[in-house]
């Protein structure tokens, strides 16, 4: 029988990773909020879905592609800058309320390195977490949610920063004409290393677990991106020398002692 897999929010990372389950042979169910990209999901053989989810009401028909589901990953972007009256917590809540009724309960939530801040240390899958932003603060309370859905199995996805052959930080940074916290490490991980990870965890029968989703090579920002932008012909602006903030390392512990995957990018090529 054909596994079948709803992603919730086909995005920058939603969409490759439908289009990856299709071509594994999975029957994909993928959901969007722009009416333009319908035809573009059909057209990769992933069944479109219009959906959007509010603070307390949802647009679309979210019980059908809730239905006999397998497995269904949420990838919404809580959105918070562009939509500053938007919260995403009430989202989820909406969200919690139609996956208690329904009978999919292998759930993978995509979550974000933010809630842990910018301690100064090596943190892991079991530190503490301390957000500074809002949208830090919002993911981690979304997680507590789910994770707090004893009926449901929920791994956490904490992914480091994206990027991938038409997305580079290095892009953004080039523009600026001074860039700080040049000894900071950076924290980043491949798309394809990211699809590859929630690919192994598909079938992962570990429940009510979080999980780093980062590259294991940890440079500093100045020499990263001095090396990237070089190979892309790219002016990177100076570093302030004189901001000197170390900034966290993301370790990604259980990746490392519990899955065999080997990193495509391990040292954050391009």
């Amino acid at each position: 029988m054909q596994k079948k897999i709803g992603i919730l929010g086909c995005g920058w990372l939603g969409f490759p990773l439908a289009k990856y389950f299709v071509k594994k042979g999975y029957q994909v169910r993928g959901s969007t909020t722009s009416l333009d990209k319908i035809l573009s999901l059909a057209l990769h053989e992933i069944n479109p879905f219009l959906i959007a989810i509010h603070n307390h009401h949802s647009e679309g028909n979210l019980d059908y592609f809730l239905k006999d589901l397998d497995v269904l990953i949420i990838n919404l972007p809580p959105k918070l800058q562009s939509n500053p009256k938007s919260n995403f917590v009430s989202k989820i809540r909406t969200l919690i309320k139609k996956l208690n009724n329904c009978t999919t309960k292998n759930i993978i939530f995509i979550s974000s390195i933010s809630v842990y801040g910018n301690t100064l240390k090596v943190v892991d899958e079991s530190s503490p977490t301390y957000p500074e932003t809002l949208s830090g603060k919002q993911i981690l309370e979304a997680e507590k949610l789910l994770m707090n859905c004893t009926n449901l199995s929920i791994k956490v996805i904490r992914c480091a920063g994206l990027y991938g052959p038409e997305r580079h930080p290095v892009f953004q940074l080039a523009k600026k004409e001074i860039l700080h916290n040049p000894n900071q490490p950076v924290n980043l991980i491949h798309l394809e290393d990211c699809i590859g990870i929630i690919d192994l965890l598909i079938d992962n029968p570990i429940q009510s677990q979080i999980i780093n989703a980062v590259a294991p090579y940890h440079p500093t920002r100045k020499v990263y991106y001095s090396a990237i932008a070089k190979e892309l012909n790219l002016n990177l602006p100076a570093f302030e020398s004189s901001d000197s903030a170390p900034g966290k390392t993301v370790s990604s512990l259980f990746i490392n002692r519990n899955l065999a995957y080997e990193f495509k990018y391990p040292g954050l090529n391009i």
